[in-house]
């Protein structure tokens, strides 16, 4: 049985982005499962948002909504690192705000 605790990773990548927010994300360390490295998922689907007065958007303009395909990249990680896997990824991402979320995993060995 293993103490360490899992978080999942999840974060919204414009497409043309997603290999190197991948690439950050493996290289902090996430995705690390067994004899595996830069384990992850992705689906595609489509972001939306209008950038309000003050944001400093990269793709799209300020008051006009916005359609951008995405890859939703998900990993795992151990809680004790996700911090400065986040940061990993966001310092990656093209965006100004990012959207990501962690939550909480239970491995089989936990049930």
């Amino acid at each position: 049985m293993t103490n360490t605790k899992w978080v999942q990773i999840s974060i919204y990548v414009p497409m043309g982005n997603a290999e190197a927010v991948r690439t950050a994300l493996a290289e902090a360390g996430a995705g690390r499962l067994g004899n595996y490295s830069g384990a992850s998922w992705s689906t595609t689907g489509v972001g939306r948002f209008t950038p309000m007065e003050g944001a400093n958007p990269r793709i799209g303009h300020i008051g006009v909504p916005s359609d951008v395909p995405e890859h939703k990249i998900e990993v795992l990680a151990p809680r004790a690192i996700a911090r400065s896997v986040i940061e990993a990824a966001i310092a990656a991402h093209p965006y100004e705000e990012p959207a990501y979320f962690v939550t909480d995993v239970y491995m089989a060995d936990e049930l």
